[in-house]
């Protein structure tokens, strides 16, 4: 299967350790598709249903279902993680993903 960034996929996050987000739940691929294209791990922010607003997480809409993605909480998987494509982010969703991206890790 072919991954692009800004992919919503349903990933597998189990087992984890901690604080680490788990179970089965929606994602967003950030990797970019050069990435996506040769290597077998992807980097993946998942999605929760949590609302609080915290800096680093994203509106999104997921399955008509306000949902956050948790830049926090970015990870590589492996794609044998990958479950299913469910979509993908509109455009102001990709602008928001991008600009947190920004403030969190570069800024």
């Amino acid at each position: 299967m072919k991954y692009n960034q800004h992919q919503l996929v349903v990933v597998n996050l189990d087992p984890t350790i901690g604080s680490e987000i788990k179970k089965i739940r929606p994602c967003v691929i950030i990797s970019p598709n050069e990435m996506n294209r040769y290597l077998n791990t992807i980097f993946i922010a998942p999605i929760t249903s949590n609302l609080r607003d915290y800096p680093t997480r994203v509106q999104v809409q997921v399955n008509s279902k306000e949902s956050r993605i948790a830049v926090d909480q970015i990870r590589t998987i492996d794609k044998q993680r990958i479950i299913k494509n469910i979509g993908q982010l509109n455009t102001k969703e990709m602008d928001a993903l991008k600009s947190i991206i920004y403030e969190t890790f570069v800024r």
